[in-house]
């Protein structure tokens, strides 16, 4: 809350700064030209700067984010003009209702027509500075934006990409193999060990080689396929070059592992296909899984990392990215394509 207001009180105290240029330039003179009404005076100073906060902030809130930073120049050429029209018909409606009529008043006072330029020249200056503001502030909260949900990242690699559930299962299985004396202990320890290397230390990167981030899914995969029962149908297979590119840590294993929590269940019909592939630099992740009956803490964890996965896509890859899920009763079904070139 106090950051908030610390915010508004910055804002509310730029806006002000920022209105003295027109204040100071135009306001003498319309003091001089204006004498029959002190209101008068006013208007056109407090209306065009209503105008120009409007126009920042449809373009810092709406305009920018949607449609300028993920690369959809016409569009939004077409709307910030639209925007600024919308504002030039507001303005002329609360003229008319002062009867304030520049042509009026430069019939009264040829002098207007001198002051014509200066206006004009106030009025684009303003424009020019609430776009640039515009830009810069939103591109600053983007960058805040991913910087806050890399941290999100590596905290939620910490505390749930191995999560408890999964590690108990693990350790479990390691127990009965080592048991058994079987020489399968030491490859899942060693596996095990591996994700784990990759969870704390890896994640704390901006981007990882996709080859690693393909064995953390193998690791998973192969240490999931240890501890469930053979009659659950599992079909993986990766395809292609991976050398070379590089992506965003962490994003593949949310939609592998939900798989795993909605798809497993020794008393049901168990079948998860999973398929990584990769076309020269275009990446592409299939799941899909058929339904089974889970816990309600589980999916509500699992449903929290996709929705998570789905914001650092949009923030990391807004234009590089395509993401369809299909929820339906019987089956989940997951495609993600991205461009990692």
């Amino acid at each position: 809350m106090k950051n908030k207001l610390i915010i508004i009180s910055v804002h509310v105290l730029a806006w002000m700064l920022l209105m003295l240029v027109p204040f100071l330039s135009t306001y003498q003179v319309l003091q001089s030209l204006v004498l029959d009404s002190k209101e008068l005076k006013f208007i056109p100073l407090i209306v065009s700067g209503v105008g120009f906060i409007l126009i920042f902030y449809i373009n810092y809130f709406f305009l920018i984010p949607i449609f300028l930073f993920t690369k959809k120049y016409l569009k939004y050429i077409l709307l910030f003009l639209g925007s600024i029209v919308c504002v030039l018909f507001f303005t002329n409606l609360v003229f008319y209702y002062f009867d304030f009529n520049p042509e009026k008043l430069e019939k009264i006072n040829p002098i207007i027509h001198s002051i014509k330029p200066i206006a004009a020249a106030n009025n684009i200056l303003m424009l020019l500075i609430s776009f640039v503001a515009a830009y810069c502030l939103a591109l600053l909260t983007k960058m805040k934006q991913i910087e806050q949900e890399k941290l999100s990242a590596q905290i939620a690699s910490l505390k749930s990409q191995i999560n408890p559930h999964f590690l108990f299962n693990t350790l479990n299985s390691i127990y009965a193999t080592a048991i058994e004396k079987s020489p399968q202990t030491a490859e899942m320890v060693a596996k095990l060990s591996e994700m784990m290397r990759y969870t704390m230390s890896e994640t704390q990167n901006d981007v990882v080689d996709l080859e690693d981030e393909i064995a953390y899914v193998d690791n998973f995969i192969e240490l999931q396929k240890m501890r469930l029962d053979d009659k659950i149908k599992l079909e993986y297979k990766t395809e292609g070059n991976f050398s070379g590119l590089k992506i965003a840590p962490m994003l593949l294993i949310p939609f592998i592992e939900n798989s795993f929590k909605h798809g497993v269940n020794s008393e049901e019909d168990s079948n998860i296909y999973i398929l990584i592939e990769v076309k020269e630099a275009e990446f592409h992740l299939k799941v899909i899984n058929n339904k089974v009956q889970t816990q309600k803490e589980t999916s509500e964890r699992s449903g929290l990392g996709i929705e998570n996965t789905k914001h650092r896509l949009q923030l990391i890859y807004p234009t590089k990215h395509m993401l369809t899920i299909k929820d339906t009763v019987q089956s989940f079904r997951v495609s993600l394509h991205i461009n990692l070139q």
